[in-house]
């Protein structure tokens, strides 16, 4: 069962965070492992797992960005690994890490890791550029900017997606369209949201 399933909801990405709350109140109530404290083992286990269950899918289904990397791999598609656990674990096995630079973004990337290698030399050194500083600094600002307008675009997809759902034809070329629109600017904001905690801690 998937988490739009579990709350008897479409896979749509419009969702009332308000009515979602209430109703994971509801089951959590009903399906507190505390009500099944004198049932049989196997209802206790059952009433455990709904209730893991239930955690994972409000988690989930209640942040914009995490519903919507999770409609998408229920959609089949596998984002771009941007996370920085990933990035971890890309180092500890020296495998190569899948993450591409977003191409209007190629030549700013480059001058901003020139940059953030020049402020941690410097910092190693016990020295400090403030030029530099004021640099990374105004790059900053621009990739939170860049966030924040990834989202209302990304808004603006929920609506063309829950258009298409609501005709419930799973064959329309304009689902595969919205979809692959999403990817696009998710893998895009993960990459610069990734920017904005390179610069964030060279600066700290």
């Amino acid at each position: 069962m998937d988490y739009f399933s579990f709350f008897g909801i479409p896979r749509k990405l419009n969702l009332d965070t308000g009515w979602l709350e209430k109703e994971f109140y509801r089951l959590s109530r009903k399906l507190h492992p505390d009500v099944y404290a004198r049932a049989s083992a196997e209802e206790q286990s059952w009433s455990l797992q709904r209730s893991s269950l239930l955690n994972d899918a409000y988690r989930t289904l209640k942040d914009p960005i995490a519903r919507t990397e999770y409609l998408l791999e229920l959609e089949g598609v596998q984002l771009e690994e941007q996370s920085q656990s990933a990035t971890d674990k890309a180092r500890a096995t020296g495998e190569q890490k899948q993450q591409v630079v977003p191409a209007d973004l190629l030549e700013e990337v480059f001058e901003l890791n020139m940059q953030l290698e020049e402020i941690r030399g410097g910092k190693t050194m016990g020295e400090q550029d403030e030029n530099i500083t004021r640099d990374l600094q105004a790059a900053k600002l621009r990739f939170e900017g860049m966030l924040n307008q990834s989202t209302d675009e990304l808004k603006r997809l929920w609506n063309d997606w829950d258009a298409v759902v609501e005709e419930g034809d799973a064959d329309d070329p304009r689902r595969v369209a919205v979809r692959d629109k999403m990817v696009a600017l998710l893998n895009r904001r993960n990459y610069v949201r990734n920017l904005v905690r390179d610069v964030t801690e060279a600066l700290s």
